[in-house]
Order: C-alpha cells, then sequence, then structure tokens
C-alpha cells in the first residue's frame, strides 16, 4: 500500500503577493491634509506654525506618494529569518532588511488562510 503524501509540507513554497495598499495611500494622505490643520489650532506661535504646517503637508504628501509608488513584490514564504505577526486584519512580516504589511484591501481572504496554514507548519 503506498504511503499518503501530506497536503502540504513544511518545505512547500508559497508565492505571497505584496502591493502598495490604497486604504494606506489615503490615509496618509488625510494625515497630510489634517497635520496642519491641527498645527495651526494649537497655541504655537504663528511664526512657528506656518512653517510646520506647511513642512507637515508636505512630509505626509511625500509619504503618501512614496507609498503609492512602491512597486509591487513577490516573495517565497516561508522566508528564512522571517516572522508574520498578525494585528486584527493587518498582517506584518519582518524579515532581515525587509518589512512590509497587508492591509485588507491587499490580501484576499484564501490567501490569508493560506498563510496561517503555512504558519503554523513552519512554526517551531
Amino acid at each position: 500500500m503506498p504511503s499518503s503524501t501530506p497536503w502540504c509540507s513544511a518545505s512547500d513554497r508559497y508565492p505571497l503577493e505584496w502591493r502598495p495598499s490604497r486604504w494606506l495611500v489615503a490615509a496618509l494622505g488625510l494625515i497630510a491634509l489634517l497635520a496642519p490643520v491641527a498645527v495651526l489650532q494649537s497655541e504655537m506661535p504663528r511664526r512657528f506654525a506656518w512653517p510646520l504646517a506647511a513642512l507637515a503637508a508636505g512630509w505626509g504628501a511625500w509619504l503618501a506618494w512614496r507609498e503609492a509608488r512602491r512597486p509591487p513584490l513577490t516573495l517565497d514564504w516561508p522566508i528564512p529569518g522571517a516572522t508574520l505577526h498578525w494585528r486584527g486584519p493587518l498582517l506584518f512580516l519582518c524579515a532581515p532588511g525587509l518589512r512590509l504589511s497587508w492591509w485588507p484591501d491587499t490580501l484576499d481572504d484564501e490567501a490569508r488562510r493560506q498563510l496561517r496554514r503555512m504558519e503554523e507548519l513552519v512554526a517551531p
């Protein structure tokens, strides 16, 4: 009688796709709009508040632009030395030289389930 093969083994590689989240880009854009308002509503002297408000708006816009321009990646999971951290619907990957996050708009339910199964198989 032939032995059955497992459905999945720890040596299997799973292609993990990452792309910038539209939700994150929108949140960074909203922060870029609201940060100057917060600075101007503070009790900071106006001669310092206006330049700081402009700096906050520019920095927030640059962060949103930079996140939107990041190229998509395809990784093979499991990655040596990498860990996955789940924070509710958010997934964070921490690896040497690499930090990525998946928001709910970038990772569908099937991929999320597959990652949880793979994570259980490679966990010590």
